[in-house]
């Protein structure tokens, strides 16, 4: 089974892929990708840059540092993956690489604001679930594990920073 793991650095899609391993450790054979979507440049990175070239070199940058920690996870649980940072709607993106790669299914953290906020899918989430030809599963993460999490042990799985 291969799964895509829509990352964006945050807790949740961390907690995502955290939760993609922990299926695997139950017993599901699965190879990831992950994938993380860069915004279009805007008019004004166009006009300053004056070099495409140098907007796809700053985006790559920025999106390889972002999927870093969840990198980190999967090549600490041996899993086999690959990686793509993509300019675009992360909306469209996500789909498109589904297809692109021959996905199964998603794993994918929902985000929410807090409060009565948290009970509601994010946009990108909720925009997956409607046009996603495979399942997709969204996870949930609740405020007090975001709070819980150590500051900079995001590239730590979830059991190995429990058992500290």
């Amino acid at each position: 089974m291969k799964i895509l793991l829509p990352v964006d650095g945050s807790p949740a899609s961390l907690h995502a892929v955290r939760h993609a391993l922990r299926l695997v450790d139950e017993g599901l054979r699965a190879s990831f990708v992950l994938v993380n979507a860069q915004p279009s440049a805007t008019l004004y990175e166009v006009v300053t840059a004056h070099d495409p070239d140098v907007i796809r070199e700053v985006r790559g940058a920025a999106g390889a540092d972002l999927v870093a920690a969840a990198e980190a996870l999967l090549e600490g649980a041996g899993v086999e993956f690959e990686t793509e940072v993509i300019g675009g709607d992360p909306e469209h993106v996500i789909v498109e690489a589904v297809e692109r790669y021959g996905c199964d299914a998603i794993v994918m953290g929902a985000h929410g604001a807090g409060g009565w906020r948290a009970a509601l899918l994010g946009s990108v989430s909720q925009s997956v679930l409607q046009h996603s030809p495979v399942p997709v599963t969204v996870v949930s993460l609740a405020d007090d594990e975001a709070d819980a999490a150590p500051a900079g042990d995001e590239g730590a799985p979830e059991d190995e920073a429990d058992e500290g």
